[in-house]
């Protein structure tokens, strides 16, 4: 049963994720870095540590007692993926979203599922449990399923593209490279939550449970903010803009918060929230916690899929398209189903 409702808790993280940016689309009178470093003050920055003030009994002991290396990897890991997230904006201006997503999530799913028990030397231990094959296959699915998503998505943007003209900035080379870069940096992440879980355990030790998780927000989180702030600054610079941080989306002149901030407000409410789910999910993986990252890159793709769906951006498109779709999402939904089941089995092991 814990093994469900680790998935479940999985599940709404992913989905938290799969709507974070779509409050975006409906900002005004702001440019890209306003709107983002707005977001990432919330989600970066102010709510990982509200959130581990909340959950987590008795802070400043564990800080304190906490040690620092893992602090240490942990914020400088979390910058690296405030990195990869600047490359995957940047892939999408020349390849765009649909093969950033494919090649970029699906090198995240696999580096930040394997690499932490690789680096604990603990692959080969793992793979010899109960339903530990199973997890494996999961993790193929997944990497396929997105896979064939990515391919429905470029399906998509042809036949969009030959309903328009407009120029195109499609760069293949330069997009690529910016994939592999997001990807590889993305799965940062995952592995730099895994270096951080000693002073999870210290947050355990004071009664913090299935919160424990919070408190390594902390830092992931504001090594994240940095970078993203430092290129954030860098294009206000450039483009002149920090003025719109003045300038209000609404026509009350008078309200406190423009509809841009609300928006912003909104989309780091539900990034930290992805996150937030899925450390509440993670302590409930059993012998299988590593594979929590795999499971949550699927979910991602399987929700954005659904998402778009019910946004109806997949309208106008040919059969084709929308067939490699279904056929992505029933792969995903399989994934997951199987990946659950392996999970189910290594924990009903270690309990007998």
């Amino acid at each position: 049963m814990s093994i469900i409702t680790g998935v479940l808790f999985h599940a709404s993280g992913a989905g938290c994720a799969s709507l974070c940016y779509t409050p975006e689309k409906k900002t005004r009178a702001w440019t890209w870095q306003t709107y983002w470093l707005a977001q990432a003050m919330v989600c970066w920055l102010i709510l990982p540590f509200v959130g581990a003030w909340l959950t987590i009994p008795h802070l400043g002991e564990v800080l304190t007692e906490a040690p620092k290396e893992p602090m240490y990897k942990s914020f400088l890991l979390g910058a690296a993926y405030g990195i990869g997230g600047t490359a995957f904006g940047l892939a999408i201006r020349y390849v765009g979203f649909s093969l950033t997503y494919a090649i970029s999530v699906g090198i995240s799913a696999v580096l930040g599922t394997l690499v932490p028990p690789l680096i604990h030397d603990q692959l080969r231990e793992l793979l010899s449990h109960t339903g530990s094959g199973l997890v494996m296959f999961g993790l193929v699915l997944g990497v396929l399923g997105i896979t064939i998503c990515g391919l429905a998505g470029r399906f998509k943007e042809k036949d969009l593209e030959n309903n328009k003209k407009r120029a195109s900035t499609f760069f293949l080379a330069k997009g690529l490279s910016l994939c592999f870069l997001a990807g590889i940096l993305s799965a940062v992440f995952g592995i730099a939550l895994d270096q951080g879980q000693p002073i999870a355990d210290v947050a355990a030790k004071y009664g913090a449970g299935q919160f424990q998780d919070n408190v390594i927000y902390i830092f992931t989180n504001t090594g994240a903010f940095l970078t993203t702030a430092i290129y954030c600054l860098y294009l206000h610079i450039r483009e002149s803009t920090f003025n719109e941080y003045k300038k209000l989306a609404g026509d009350n002149k008078s309200s406190a918060l423009s509809f841009n901030y609300i928006l912003a407000i909104i989309t780091g409410l539900l990034w930290y929230s992805q996150f937030f789910f899925y450390g509440l999910g993670h302590t409930r993986m059993g012998p299988y916690k590593f594979s929590s990252w795999g499971i949550h890159m699927i979910m991602l793709v399987l929700f954005s899929s659904v998402v778009g769906l019910v946004l109806k951006e997949w309208g106008g498109v040919k059969g084709r398209t929308k067939w490699t779709l279904a056929v992505a999402v029933i792969i995903l939904v399989f994934a997951v189903l199987v990946l659950t089941y392996g999970n189910y089995l290594g924990s009903a092991a270690t309990a007998a």
